[in-house]
């Protein structure tokens, strides 16, 4: 049946359009419009009115003439074409090839506004990804099915770490199908290019799905973008089986978009200018990461948020920590003192990190030496803000040691650089040798047994 055109177009206003006497338009349907040179554009349904409809403008009004341009519905909402041959291609924010090779053959057609997983539905996330990083591996663990954001700030080195993690990540069982499916969102052209040349030169896109989209790209495409992203990884996780981590940066310009198009419509803001429903929408992504009941595959997801002026309190990444289990926060400091990648571990959070080591899952002592690397580097920060406030007279001889100890824990456990891949026996190991710089009757948190095994 053929669609119904309209050249019903009332007025333009910024990324909005508005259409009278539409017939049978749903919320969220595709429409094409169609130039007077039979150029074509998209547009998505925000709003109907009995019989006028809302439509926000994929690309800019420039160039539509409302008396001769006509708009067609296409009867269904956003969709990705999904198949196993997105594995090693690269597109833009609507799901478009921009690699120079071929349209995708679709085995399926998606929706990218799909319902989230079902709570009922989740099995409990408790199996290690190892991302080659000590202060992720050892202290924040990740685990598969987690949503463990990286929160940023405007001059520090988040997208080299993204990289890392995107180029190391791997499961411990290497019978996994494993891939990764990376979003840049509302990122620079030289931004975009480093990660496509570190991806290739690395050979990590021969496992990777890329979505890239540019800071002049329209801001409806900016909010595709992520929804793109979660749609392949559930097709290849809950279709195809593969173990799939989500890396999303950056959300903050995700959430400029929101504002923006909130802005064109004249809703009432909330916080700091951003829709009220931010958080419900946030949900809606970080809710796709999981893992299901009977299903092999699963997605792990790493969004990555710039905070404004350093503010955790901002509403970006306030929403993000109340949604997701953790936070992996960079610090401003550590990269002033060339430690890099520059976490901060005593910050830092992984809500589910107990669940995916131990016996079994990486090593018995695992869990025991976290904690006393936590204790012990919170113990030498404090003898260290100490010192500079009244000098080294002010400490005791143990405090020295662990004065040193966070000092060597800095150098050798957090400052691993950016190019260096350490299997969690490694993490585990360096971790001894920095302990053995304490007393062994300070090492009160490990268990006497794996203190007697490993403290030689």
């Amino acid at each position: 049946m053929q669609k119904k055109e309209y050249k019903t177009i009332k007025e333009i206003a910024g990324p909005l359009m508005l259409i009278e006497n539409v017939e049978n338009v749903c919320y969220n349907e595709i429409g094409e419009i169609i130039l007077s040179n039979n150029e074509k554009r998209l547009c998505r349904v925000l709003e109907v009115d009995e019989n006028k409809a809302l439509v926000q403008l994929f690309e800019s009004g420039f160039g539509i003439n409302l008396k001769q341009s006509r708009v067609k519905f296409l009867g269904h909402s956003m969709q990705f074409n999904a198949s196993r041959e997105i594995i090693g291609r690269r597109f833009n924010g609507l799901g478009k090839p921009i690699d120079g090779l071929p349209e995708i053959i679709p085995e399926k057609s998606l929706e990218i506004d799909p319902i989230t997983i079902n709570p009922t539905q989740r099995s409990y996330p408790n199996e290690f990804i190892q991302t080659g990083v000590s202060a992720i591996d050892g202290l924040n663990t990740l685990v598969k099915g987690q949503k463990l954001p990286i929160f940023s700030a405007s001059g520090l080195p988040h997208k080299n770490l993204a990289a890392q993690i995107a180029r190391q990540a791997t499961v411990l069982n290497k019978s996994e199908n494993f891939a990764i499916v990376f979003a840049a969102i509302g990122i620079t052209f030289e931004e975009a290019d480093f990660f496509i040349k570190n991806f290739e030169k690395t050979n990590s896109i021969n496992h990777s799905v890329m979505f890239i989209n540019l800071a002049n790209d329209p801001a409806i495409e900016r909010i595709a973008t992520p929804k793109m992203a979660l749609t392949a990884a559930e097709y290849l996780a809950f279709t195809l089986n593969m173990t799939v981590l989500v890396i999303l940066t950056d959300i903050t310009n995700y959430a400029d978009a929101l504002r923006e198009v909130s802005a064109a419509k004249k809703e009432i803001p909330s916080r700091r200018g951003y829709p009220g429903y931010m958080y419900t929408d946030f949900a809606s992504l970080y809710e796709r990461a999981g893992t299901i009941k009977n299903k092999k595959g699963s997605i792990t997801m790493i969004p990555i948020l710039t905070m404004p002026e350093d503010d955790k309190t901002h509403p970006i990444p306030d929403l993000t920590g109340y949604i997701t289990e953790g936070q992996i926060i960079l610090n401003r400091e550590l990269l002033n003192k060339n430690i890099n990648p520059p976490i901060d571990v005593l910050s830092s959070l992984s809500r589910l990190k107990d669940k995916g080591i131990g016996e079994g899952k990486t090593r018995k002592d695992h869990k025991d030496i976290l904690n006393q690397l936590f204790s012990s580097y919170a113990i030498g920060k404090n003898a260290r803000e100490l010192v500079e406030i009244l000098g080294e007279d002010s400490i005791s001889k143990l405090d020295f040691k662990y004065l040193k100890f966070a000092e060597e824990f800095e150098k050798n456990f957090l400052n691993q650089g950016y190019h260096k891949n350490r299997t969690i026996e490694e993490t585990l190991n360096i971790g001894w040798q920095l302990l053995k710089i304490l007393p062994k009757s300070e090492l009160k948190r490990i268990d006497y047994n794996i203190l007697e095994e490993y403290y030689k």
